[in-house]
């Protein structure tokens, strides 16, 4: 069985002035979804963010470096906690075993909550396209970073060989399969209309199922 990595599975394991900022973090994250979720991302400024969350402007950019950040809280929470995991894999195993373990463990760290925001945050993404672009991007941005952490614990050169470019692919695609079945209600049973039901388990359970479906799709054959 593959190692799992030491990075905290809780707020608890944190300092209390970490914790403390944790709490404030999440706060005007959640005051945000709020927002944009009742009036539309596009249609709240930052000043009035600002002022419902009774914060000042440098205290949001300690924070979050734009609208778009704090909109996607949740989402970036996992890809800081995926990378965290990922960095500190210390298991002898396949590649794409240790980029799923760390996934998977990251999914299942996530504080009580999470997965109702991360949700929230899914709807409100759907019919914004600069958050669909953000998105996006911030997948990139983890697939780059997740290549260099192979590089450098294989000493190979991604740009000489490719393996480890479609090492990140695949595990961002893992992530794209399992996320959108989960949101989409997918039970043990087929499919029903409880978005996202069963919490962290049941999303990293998704996940876990599209990293095992990999070898049988590219096995598929053109008839």
């Amino acid at each position: 069985m593959a190692a799992d990595t030491s990075a905290p599975d809780s707020d608890a394991a944190l300092p209390l002035r970490e914790r403390k900022k944790q709490r404030t973090r999440r706060a005007l994250a959640d005051a945000a979804l709020t927002l944009f979720s009742e009036r539309g991302f596009d249609r709240v400024t930052l000043e009035e963010l600002t002022a419902h969350a009774e914060i000042g402007r440098s205290t949001f950019f300690r924070y979050y470096g734009t609208k778009e950040d704090v909109a996607m809280a949740a989402e970036g929470e996992l890809w800081d906690a995926y990378i965290a995991r990922f960095t500190q894999y210390t298991g002898h195993s396949l590649a794409l075993d240790g980029l799923r373990t760390s996934l998977t463990a990251a999914i299942l760290s996530m504080p009580d909550g999470w997965d109702h925001r991360f949700l929230r945050t899914r709807r409100l993404a759907a019919g914004t396209p600069v958050l669909r672009d953000h998105s996006i991007l911030s997948s990139m941005k983890v697939q780059q970073r997740l290549v260099e952490i192979l590089e450098e614990r294989l000493g190979i050169d991604g740009r000489d060989d490719v393996r480890l470019r479609l090492l990140g692919e695949f595990a961002l695609s893992a992530w794209r399969c399992g996320a959108r079945n989960w949101v989409a209600g997918r039970g043990p049973h087929g499919y029903d209309n409880n978005r996202g039901h069963g919490g962290t388990q049941t999303l990293a359970h998704r996940v876990e199922e599209a990293f095992a479906a990999m070898p049988a799709a590219l096995d598929l054959r053109l008839h």
